[in-house]
C-alpha cells in the first residue's frame, strides 16, 4: 500500500492502528489514555498494542538518529514518499 492510508480501503481495526501510529509519530506529546482505549475498542489486545507501540517508537527513534546525524539514504531508497513528501533535505 502506497500513499495516504486514509484514502485506502482498510478495515476500521487497521485504520485505528494507523491513526495511532500517525499520532505517536507526529505529535507524541498529545497521546492520551483514550488513544490506547480506542485500539482496545477496535479489537487490539494489550500485547498487540505494546508490540505496535514498541515498533512505531523504535522506527521513530532510528529515524531521528539518522536525521540528527545526516545519514544518507541507501542508493535503493527513494528520496521522496508520496504520502510524506521529501524524506531528506
Amino acid at each position: 500500500m502506497r500513499g495516504d492510508y486514509r484514502a485506502s480501503e482498510v478495515d476500521e481495526k487497521v485504520r485505528a492502528l494507523f491513526d495511532y501510529a500517525t499520532k505517536l509519530t507526529r505529535v507524541p506529546w498529545d497521546m492520551e489514555p483514550g488513544d490506547v482505549q480506542e485500539l482496545r475498542t477496535r479489537g487490539w489486545n494489550d500485547q498487540q498494542i505494546l508490540d505496535a507501540t514498541q515498533v512505531i517508537s523504535y522506527f521513530n527513534y532510528i529515524n531521528r538518529i539518522a536525521h540528527g546525524l545526516h545519514v544518507d539514504l541507501e542508493d535503493w531508497m527513494p528520496a521522496e514518499s508520496e504520502a510524506l513528501g521529501p524524506l531528506v533535505d
